[in-house]
């Protein structure tokens, strides 16, 4: 059975090198939640021109995204801390766990990866669900 977490990353394009350094951490060394083994996947670029967004024009952004099987979330964020980002502050980091209902959204601040958005309600919140739910 699988546990699959949706994970995003926005960086600024100097930092493509790193982006590409992370994904084959995750394809081939990064731990697994909860079973011996490495490698949970990697990550693709979403915003490059052969890319499909809706609107007349291409996006201005850099983002990666995959869809990582059994991943050390943890792990994966604290690979994220450790690397030479040289522009800290643009990185963004999404992930959406297997039961979770939205991105947590994460940035690096002063050295630290901190989540900014959201961090309530979560799924185990009474008002989570809408009424009669």
């Amino acid at each position: 059975m699988s546990w699959v977490a949706n994970v995003m990353v926005s960086v600024h394009p100097d930092d493509r090198p790193n982006v590409e350094t992370l994904s084959e951490w995750l394809r081939t060394e990064a731990p697994l939640r909860d079973r011996l083994g490495a490698g949970c996947g990697f990550l693709c670029e979403t915003t490059g021109q052969d890319t499909a967004w809706g609107g007349w024009k291409y996006p201005e952004c850099d983002v990666w995204a995959g869809a990582l099987n059994h991943a050390d979330l943890k792990a994966v964020l604290d690979r994220i801390v450790r690397m030479p980002w040289r522009w800290a502050n643009a990185l963004q980091v999404f992930v959406m766990d297997q039961e979770d209902s939205f991105f947590r959204v994460w940035m690096l601040r002063d050295g630290e990866l901190r989540q900014y958005a959201p961090v309530t309600p979560d799924e185990d919140d009474p008002d989570f669900y809408p009424a009669g739910l």
